[in-house]
């Protein structure tokens, strides 16, 4: 076992190491680790970096599609198939050979030329068969402790490993004064287990993401007009001026009372109280937010609705300057209305609610970003915690299924991912005739999740400290960099 001695951040001669921490130090050169790179990983900086794409993005919008959504019905159909295979939506062509969609997608089918597709997403489920444990999965790029054989699991606890954003504004926190992680317009949910995979567990609160949940319940499609960031703004009475006048005279304070300083130095509040003061009076923040600044029209082409209007934010916010914004599909996964978790009605919810909303959200997110320059810089992943069966009306999880539904599957699905240093106009992996299973190039979830650290500039082998101070990697995986232009 490695040590590294003392405290991250201290010079080794102030660590006070004894005779065997310099023993275990000077072995580690056995296993081809110079000291060097032993203190660049303890400290969470890159094991490894260059290669294609790396750090080619600044900022990363994922839209979590909770709930899994069926590829066969949105990005990945099949003809010649039995009629229990067969999506009862028509396969239409798009931008790009090879990438064809269902008639559901018809706004998406005119971006593909912007767009990857991967349609070999896969893993073999070990209590992960079911929702919360999936989706903690694709999020933290590590399995639950405590996972039933239903996949459920304990609520959210501080050993927690984090989830993908929190990782990210620890390593890249922003350079403006500005929200570094926003996560909208829901919890992750799944039963009474909620936001489990939402925080970051052990790295502790303050990295914790930006809830932006407003009020409103699933199926409130207005519920993004009723946003309230007050947290953001100063009092009526407290002036700009004034705010830093007292900031100024805690600075006082604070140097004539040295004993305290001492003792928490090593927290470093002044950081954190110097962000929030930034963030607080540049109004930078509570600009972002107002959706009234965007024109009708473009808020009707993103879609009047809880995920358009989401989309909508999520570029506003990475235009101002957040790192990581996480978009949840907003309905929780449960079988009705336009959840993706189709096991009775799939025909009718996938027609009328939620393929409009996602075909119009992401389609839009997309050109927009595009035309506006940013999407080389913005990472764009839209995903769900697996796809469904390619059988209608057959159990694979333990529920029950009509024969206009499908059950849950994560031996093959379709991510599609864009932006920052991705391939445009690309379709990576293969299915095979019924979507069963990848032919080619199968992707792990914690393979696409070392992508996005990667596009972002940060080795997916870096090095954090859990809550008992043990190394880990930030996902135990390698990035696919075939993706990769």
């Amino acid at each position: 076992m490695l040590v590294i001695p003392g405290q991250r951040g201290r010079d080794l001669c102030d660590a006070g190491l004894s005779r065997r921490q310099l023993m275990q130090v000077g072995g580690s050169s056995l296993l081809g680790l110079s000291l060097a790179q032993m203190l660049k990983s303890a400290d969470g900086a890159e094991s490894s970096t260059g290669g294609p794409g790396f750090g080619k993005a600044k900022s990363v919008i994922l839209l979590y599609l909770q709930g899994g959504p069926s590829h066969l019905e949105l990005w990945d159909p099949k003809d010649n198939v039995p009629d229990n295979v067969r999506s009862v939506f028509k396969q239409i062509p798009s931008k790009v050979s090879g990438a064809e969609v269902t008639e559901l997608m018809p706004k998406f089918a005119q971006v593909t030329d912007k767009l990857t597709l991967i349609r070999s997403m896969s893993y073999t489920p070990v209590g992960l068969f079911n929702h919360t444990a999936a989706i903690y999965q694709m999020h933290t790029g590590y399995t639950a402790d405590k996972v039933s054989p239903s996949g459920q699991l304990e609520p959210p606890t501080p050993k927690d490993f984090p989830t993908f954003g929190s990782q990210v504004t620890r390593l890249r926190p922003p350079t403006v004064p500005m929200l570094p992680f926003v996560m909208m317009p829901r919890p992750l949910q799944e039963s009474n287990v909620v936001n489990k995979a939402g925080t970051a567990g052990f790295l502790g609160r303050g990295f914790d993401p930006y809830y932006l949940f407003p009020p409103g319940d699933d199926l409130d499609m207005e519920k993004m007009d009723k946003i309230n960031v007050s947290d953001l703004k100063l009092r009526p009475e407290v002036t700009s001026s004034r705010l830093q006048r007292r900031s100024r005279l805690r600075e006082l304070i604070s140097n004539g009372m040295p004993d305290i300083e001492k003792a928490v130095k090593d927290y470093d509040l002044d950081t954190y109280y110097q962000s929030a003061l930034s963030l607080i009076s540049s109004g930078r923040a509570r600009d972002a937010f107002d959706l009234r600044r965007e024109t009708e029209a473009m808020r009707n082409q993103y879609g009047r609705n809880t995920f358009g209007q989401c989309c909508l934010l999520a570029r506003r916010l990475v235009e101002a300057g957040t790192r990581v914004v996480e978009v949840i599909w907003p309905k929780v996964a449960n079988s009705d209305r336009h959840s993706w978790d189709v096991h009775t009605g799939l025909t009718a919810r996938m027609k009328n609610e939620s393929a409009p909303m996602l075909d119009a959200g992401v389609s839009s997110l997309i050109a927009d970003l595009d035309d506006r320059g940013m999407l080389d810089e913005t990472l764009v992943v839209a995903v769900g915690e697996f796809g469904r069966s390619p059988q209608r009306g057959v159990s694979t999880s333990g529920n029950s299924n009509s024969d206009d539904g499908r059950d849950h599957w994560p031996y093959c699905y379709t991510a599609c991912i864009a932006g920052g240093g991705i391939k445009r106009g690309f379709v990576y992996g293969k299915s095979d005739q019924t979507a069963s299973s990848p032919l080619e190039n199968p992707v792990h979830p914690t393979e696409l999740l070392a992508t996005m650290y990667h596009a972002l500039g940060i080795s997916s082998r870096s090095i954090v400290y859990n809550h008992l101070d043990q190394p880990r990697e930030l996902v135990k995986a390698d990035p696919v960099t075939a993706l990769f232009a």
